[in-house]
């Protein structure tokens, strides 16, 4: 028999000889690792993301250890198309943890941490591919380019949120300057006021939706409720499960109370629009202006019935947390992230004279022009989304400046699967979180020369046909690829081109203040100050005017 205290030892060093089993059967320990601990535990990478440092931490981890990192015992990143991206969201991986768990794989969804009003998946939260299949036919063809570009609704609202309301309190700037300093603002809430109106607009209508723009304290009081929960998101989206086990077993909150206050005054918002919406889609066969149709909340409602009639439902209710789930989860896409993007092309032509004094010379091209003696008349979407310069700025300011350059999750399928170039590729098994980040894709010296450099130009020169496609589309993930990619892309497209073309076509901008204007290292990058200082200097028509 053997003796006590050798009983103690070898207890003692049971669970390291489990541990050490674990890593010599587990074909992840042949990928290079990010850090030693990695493939061991997956306690090093959570501490990466809790400081803040993911994405700087993955972008040294891809330059010194190739396309393939293993993060953690269970957990992949990728920066690479063949054998990355295109086999893993063009493939269908999908968000939740196909094994449930049984491989060590979590069995949880990262983004259930989306859904809304107490658990209520949206399209984006959902973890299955079918259900969300189903959910996004509801809606895809009115957000497609084409259903953009013709919508009377959405020109009838872009006309107003531009003449009636940006173009008043940008030239309010100049002739009543709150501080005395005409021209000087801070424009990264302004140009988050006019996306919430645009995004709002053509989900709810207008008489429905937000107007930030002329309610500067309302624009006020959600900017803060919605801020002020960034820095408490990764308990609950990283570790649910204990985060709610503490709080039930221990009593001790690991988010404060006030961030579940602050989502309930931005649910309850969200209703009130929806509700709005329901009058005036009641209202519609007895006539109504159409820039109060609500586009997308009229075809949620739609959908959800259709889909209740085949499942056999003969009663729904129409303002059901399900459907205001949904359209939260497009206003807050949908805002934040133009926001976003905007006042990084702000900052980059302020800082970039010559190609600001281009981009006001091809807007003069346009017919009409984008003037306020042109009201209500606008130009034809086609023709603002064809200027070449306005596309190669936008398109620049996506790749350089990412409003979201953190990592997008997804699981292998049991069957597991082989990642990595053809050159040196790796089986990886059933149940691995794997995922891409845009901000790692876009920084590629092989398809973007001198990446880390803003060169709108990179998008007029000519290269061949496998540059471009390298360019355009298989690298370039602003939007994600794949069943899974931002179904809001065009609608997103159209209102930061319809903004920058307006402010440039009446002002010139420089800079009074970029204090900290870098991004933070986070899932969502703002700038890390939240603010942009600008002076607008009028243009010979709007001096005249």
């Amino acid at each position: 028999m053997l003796s006590l205290p050798t009983l103690l030892v070898l207890l003692s060093l049971l669970p390291l000889l489990i541990l050490l089993k674990s890593h010599l059967t587990n074909p992840l320990r042949k990928l290079p690792a990010a850090h030693p601990l990695a493939r061991f535990t997956s306690l090093w990478i959570l501490y990466i993301r809790y400081i803040g440092y993911e994405n700087r931490t993955l972008k040294a981890a891809h330059e010194k250890y190739g396309p393939i990192v293993c993060l953690g015992p269970k957990e992949v990143s990728v920066n690479c198309v063949k054998g990355g991206i295109r086999e893993v969201y063009a493939g269908g991986f999908e968000k939740g943890d196909p094994t449930g768990g049984q491989n060590g794989g979590g069995g949880y969804n990262w983004y259930g941490f989306f859904k809304n009003y107490s658990g209520v998946d949206n399209m984006f939260s959902t973890s299955a591919n079918k259900p969300h299949s189903i959910r996004k036919r509801m809606f895809s063809h009115i957000y497609s380019k084409s259903s953009i570009n013709s919508s009377p609704s959405l020109a009838a609202q872009t006309s107003i949120i531009l003449y009636n309301r940006l173009l008043p309190l940008l030239s309010a700037h100049i002739t009543h300057p709150q501080d005395s300093s005409p021209g000087i603002l801070n424009i990264y809430p302004l140009l988050s006021a006019s996306t919430m109106d645009f995004v709002t607009g053509y989900i709810f209508g207008l008489a429905s939706s937000s107007d930030f723009l002329s309610n500067p304290k309302q624009l006020a009081w959600f900017l803060d409720l919605y801020n002020s929960r960034r820095s408490f998101n990764f308990w609950p989206q990283e570790l649910p499960a204990f985060t709610a086990a503490v709080q039930k077993y221990m009593g001790y909150r690991l988010s404060p109370l006030w961030v579940d206050e602050a989502n309930s005054h931005i649910e309850k918002w969200t209703k009130d629009m929806c509700e709005g919406a329901r009058r005036t889609q009641s209202l519609e066969n007895e006539g109504g202006k159409v820039e109060d149709k609500p586009i997308v909340y009229s075809h949620i409602i739609s959908g959800l019935a259709k889909e209740a009639k085949k499942a056999g439902i003969t009663e729904t209710t129409d303002f059901s947390d399900e459907v205001a789930s949904e359209v939260l989860d497009h206003l807050a896409a949908g805002f934040d992230t133009s926001g976003i993007t905007l006042v990084y092309v702000i900052h980059e032509l302020s800082t970039h004279p010559e190609i600001q004094r281009r981009l006001q010379t091809e807007l003069t091209t346009l017919s009409p022009p984008l003037l306020p003696s042109s009201a209500p008349a606008i130009p034809d979407a086609k023709a603002v989304d064809t200027l070449p310069l306005l596309h190669a700025v936008i398109w620049e300011t996506l790749r350089l400046h990412s409003a979201i350059p953190g990592a997008q999750p997804r699981f292998t399928p049991v069957s597991g699967c082989q990642l990595g170039p053809e050159e040196k590729s790796y089986y990886i098994p059933g149940g691995v979180r794997v995922s891409a980040s845009a901000g790692l894709l876009h920084q590629n010296e092989n398809v973007y020369e001198r990446a880390g450099e803003w060169r709108p130009d990179r998008w007029l020169e000519q290269v061949d046909e496998e540059k471009r496609k390298d360019m355009e589309s298989r690298w370039f993930w602003a939007f994600g690829s794949g069943g899974r990619m931002c179904v809001g892309s065009h609608l997103a497209v159209y209102q930061m081109k319809y903004i920058v073309a307006t402010l440039y076509s009446n002002y010139t901008t420089t800079i009074i203040s970029d204090t900290n204007i870098s991004q933070i290292d986070a899932y969502t990058a703002p700038p890390k100050s939240e603010k942009l200082l600008i002076k607008l200097h009028p243009q010979a028509h709007v001096k005249a005017g």
